[in-house]
């Protein structure tokens, strides 16, 4: 069930829990999804409009589904059915397309159907809505939070429009939770609780974005607040890490301990420490840091302290990246110790790092040199009668594909860049190069 799962003209229940309470009852209520339900959103303009079209939302747990679909359907006049695809079937399909009909018949208004985890249907389950969603007797809404193009059959999908739902960000999970604590007929309001920034802060990041379970920790965190003389007190951090079995890590995002520990992290993979990398990446993600700002990081380590002494470093950390990307929070966060274990017992060599920052002083000395007139592009008969592309030898016919020729320009032509060093591939890289190196030698004395 959604977080905002309710009869939107109900009244409220007073022993339901805050989650349920707090759920909103109109799109300006509604926190969240502004590219959807903002001023100019799709959704906004269609109710506005008085218009449904069947579609499925796309989005991770606690971020208004459900509420979103009972929104379109109260602010349209449109009478909603919802059940789950993890309960219901065909016969429970067609119970609910007879009473749409029947509906139909007698004028009593259009009927939206809400199927909260769309992608457990079936193929055959999922051919039931095919001619009723055709005919317009059902305005279809879908839940889920798996990829409609892998989970949903193609002939329904064409027929329904993909929306997606962000996770909900730190700002709206704040505007969530202060507006439980002022409302005083849903929320805690009128209980005279206050709520430390520190505890905020803890119940915003073990929520993992989502809107329910920062509600619910809310919740019993306000019930274990101390009381003094009868009257509740503030929230405070202790009582949020007990509402959320989760100690709170000393962690800033944009201070010195983010930095401290981005650094540690680094350090210990330098350092060829797997056990030190494993540690202070998980003291990362548990802390709350963004996943993929840590991949990143693994990312350019893969070039500058593993660089060609093992090529494989860069390809398995960037799969590693889109490994998260693809299964996110907790799934990824094993891909991504997999890349940093790999890295940390990588043979290591900043030789490409250190070169390529010689490249750019170089540049930055020297500025645009001219390029060689054998390495020109010559596409006209111009710039070929100027002497462009005049003296090019073409590797590929030669022994080997080896040549004697320049390709620096002429004031930097004996320079070297790139000195590999003698850990992993790169001392093959350094032999291969020396053979070069001797076989221009005796070219030149020749």
């Amino acid at each position: 069930m959604d977080l905002f799962d309710f009869g939107l003209k109900e009244p409220v229940n007073t022993v339901s829990p805050l989650a349920d309470r707090m759920r909103p009852s109109s799109l300006d209520e509604y926190v969240g999804q502004s590219h959807l339900v903002g001023a100019k959103g799709l959704l906004r303009m269609a109710v506005r409009r008085g218009e449904r079209f069947s579609m499925i939302f796309w989005g991770p747990p606690g971020c208004g589904k459900t509420t979103l679909a009972r929104i379109i359907a109260q602010e349209t006049d449109a009478h909603f059915e919802t059940f789950s695809a993890v309960l219901s079937g065909v016969k429970e399909i067609r119970a609910v397309i007879d009473r749409a009909q029947a509906r139909q018949r007698s004028s009593r208004g259009a009927t939206v159907l809400f199927v909260d985890e769309i992608h457990r249907f079936n193929k055959s389950q999922q051919d039931a809505f095919l001619p009723h969603v055709e005919s317009g007797l059902i305005t279809l809404i879908g839940a889920t939070t798996e990829n409609p193009s892998f989970e949903i059959i193609a002939p329904l999908l064409s027929r329904l429009r993909v929306l997606v739902l962000h996770p909900h960000s730190e700002t709206e999970l704040g505007t969530i939770v202060v507006r439980a604590l002022e409302d005083s007929n849903r929320g805690l309001g009128g209980r005279g609780l206050s709520l430390d920034s520190d505890a905020l802060a803890h119940l915003i990041d073990s929520a993992d974005c989502d809107a329910r379970t920062v509600l619910n920790n809310l919740e019993i965190a306000a019930s274990l607040a101390e009381t003094e003389g009868g009257q509740p007190k503030r929230i405070t951090l202790e009582s949020a890490e007990k509402a959320v079995q989760r100690k709170a890590l000393r962690y800033d995002k944009s201070g010195e301990e983010h930095y401290n520990l981005i650094s540690a992290l680094h350090k210990s993979l330098r350092g060829s420490d797997p056990d030190a990398a494993l540690y202070w990446l998980g003291r990362m993600l548990e802390a709350g840091e963004d996943p993929l700002y840590i991949a990143r990081r693994m990312v350019r380590f893969a070039s500058e302290d593993v660089g060609l002494a093992d090529p494989n470093a860069l390809t398995l950390t960037l799969t590693a990246m889109e490994a998260y990307r693809f299964v996110g929070s907790p799934e990824g966060d094993l891909a991504l110790a997999q890349a940093a274990v790999y890295l940390a017992v990588a043979p290591k060599s900043n030789a490409l790092y250190r070169g390529f920052g010689e490249v750019n002083d170089v540049i930055h000395r020297t500025g645009s040199l001219p390029v060689p007139m054998h390495l020109r592009n010559a596409p006209t008969s111009l710039m070929k009668k100027l002497g462009y592309g005049t003296g090019y030898k073409y590797a590929h016919d030669y022994p080997e594909a080896l040549i004697d020729q320049d390709h620096l320009p002429d004031s930097i032509k004996d320079h070297t860049f790139y000195h590999p060093g003698d850990q992993g591939r790169e001392k093959l890289i350094k032999e291969k190069m020396a053979l070069w190196k001797a076989f221009r030698d005796r070219q030149t004395l020749k």
